[in-house]
C-alpha cells in the first residue's frame, strides 16, 4: 500500500549538527582519527570542533537516523515522518529544528537544559570522510519521553519504526519499545541500522538485545564485517553474502514476518538477503561518473532514507533498493547529508 502521510514513519536517533570541513589529514593525525570512519568524541578530541570552526566550514543537519529521516520524507508525501531525539536549548537545535520543518520533517525533540546539542566534527579528505561525535545532549533521551502522553500516541499511530545504530549507546529501552510494539502488531514494521563498525566492536550486548525485533537491518561492508568479527565462530571472516545470509537467519520475535538484511558495497552490488531463502542477492549500483560526486558524508544515511521511503510505498524489494540508490547518487554531488530542491522524482533505473 503506498503511504499516505499522517506520520506513518518514525525514526528514533540522535540529532547532531554536523561541523564539516575539509582536511589535508592535518587534524586526523593529531587527533588520531582514521580517514573513513566514526567514533564517539573522547576528552582528546574536544578541541577539534573550535579547530574545525576556525576554517572554512559549513553547518549541515545531520545525525545519521535524522538524514534518513529527512531523505524518506523526501520522496514521501507530505506529513509522512517524524523524529524524535534530545536537543540542548540552543542556537544549535533551532538550527535542526530549521533544517527539519525545511524537509517536511515533524519532530518531538526532548530537550535537555544542561547539556549542549550535540555536534559531529567531519573531516572529508577526498572520498574519504571521518566522523567525530560528541553526543552531549543527544546522550540524554529517556523512555519516559517516548512514553509521554504526548509522544506514545504517535507511536501508536505510525506503522514504521526506523532506528539509528547509534542509538544503541544512548537508549536501549527506548529502542525496546519500539521492537516490541512492532513484534505485538503484525501491520507494524521495526527497522534498524548497523550505523558504524565500533557499534557492534563496542556495544554487541545491547545490539543483540535488540536483533530479534529487527524486521529489516541495514548495513555497510565494513559494518557487517565488523558484526561478523564481533560475532566470532565460523561467521568471521567469511564474505558479506554469507554474513547477510547468516544475519538474516538470526532468531526473530515475530516469525510470521521474514527479516530482510540489506548491506551496502559502495559502487559494488549491494547485497540483500531473505530469511530463509538461503542465498542472497545482488542488485548493481546506479552509476555515477567520480567528476559528479562532491561529498559522501551522509551517503549511507540517504540509502537508508530511499530504500526505507520504499518500504513504507510498499514496493519491491528490488525497487525499495534501486530508491536507495537513487537517492544516494543525489546526496553525494551536494555538500553534506543534504538533498537538492527543488525536489527531483524518483524514477527506476
Amino acid at each position: 500500500m503506498a503511504s499516505s502521510g499522517d506520520y506513518q514513519l518514525l525514526c528514533l536517533g540522535n540529532p547532531l549538527l554536523d561541523i564539516q570541513a575539509e582536511d589535508d589529514e592535518s587534524l586526523l593525525t593529531k587527533y588520531g582519527l582514521k580517514p573513513n570512519d566514526a567514533i564517539l568524541a573522547e576528552e582528546k578530541h574536544m578541541p577539534l570542533y573550535a579547530e574545525i570552526v576556525s576554517r572554512k566550514h559549513a553547518l549541515i543537519a545531520g545525525g545519521a537516523a535524522q538524514n534518513a529521516a529527512r531523505g524518506a520524507q523526501y520522496i514521501l508525501p507530505p506529513s509522512s515522518v517524524f523524529y524524535i531525539g534530545c536537543v540542548g536549548l540552543d542556537d544549535y537545535a533551532a538550527q535542526l529544528r530549521s533544517a527539519c520543518a525545511a524537509a517536511g520533517v515533524h519532530v518531538e525533540y526532548r530537550v535537555d537544559d544542561t547539556q549542549p546539542t550535540g555536534k559531529c566534527g567531519v573531516l572529508i579528505n577526498g572520498s574519504n570522510r571521518s566522523l567525530c561525535t560528541h553526543l552531549a545532549a543527544a546522550n540524554e533521551y529517556k523512555l519516559d519521553h517516548l512514553k509521554s502522553p504526548e509522544i506514545w500516541p504517535l507511536v501508536e499511530k505510525a506503522q514504521f519504526y526506523y532506528v539509528g545504530g547509534f542509538h544503541v549507546t544512548v537508549c536501549v529501552p527506548a529502542i525496546m519499545a519500539l521492537a516490541k510494539e512492532a513484534a505485538a502488531k503484525p501491520e507494524k514494521t521495526f527497522i534498524m541500522n548497523l550505523s558504524a563498525p565500533f557499534i557492534p566492536q563496542f556495544f554487541k550486548q545491547q545490539l543483540d538485545e535488540t536483533s530479534p525485533y529487527w524486521d529489516y537491518l541495514i548495513g555497510n561492508e565494513t559494518e557487517a564485517a565488523a558484526w561478523a568479527e564481533a560475532e566470532g565462530g565460523d561467521i568471521k571472516g567469511k564474505g558479506i553474502a554469507e554474513i547477510a545470509t547468516y544475519l538474516a537467519g538470526l532468531k526473530k520475535a515475530n516469525e510470521a514476518r521474514k527479516r530482510v538484511v540489506v548491506i551496502t558495497q559502495g559502487t559494488d552490488p549491494t547485497v540483500v538477503a531473505v530469511q530463509g531463502e538461503g542465498k542472497a542477492r545482488e542488485y548493481p549500483v546506479r552509476t555515477i561518473g567520480t567528476e559528479e560526486i562532491y561529498d559522501t558524508n551522509g551517503a549511507g544515511d540517504a540509502f537508508a532514507g530511499g530504500f526505507v521511503a520504499g518500504i513504507v510505498e510498499g514496493k519491491s524489494l528490488q525497487e525499495s533498493v534501486d530508491m536507495g540508490q537513487w537517492l544516494a547518487r543525489l546526496s553525494i554531488k551536494e555538500l553534506g547529508p543534504q538533498y537538492p530542491y527543488p525536489k527531483q522524482t524518483y524514477s527506476k533505473a
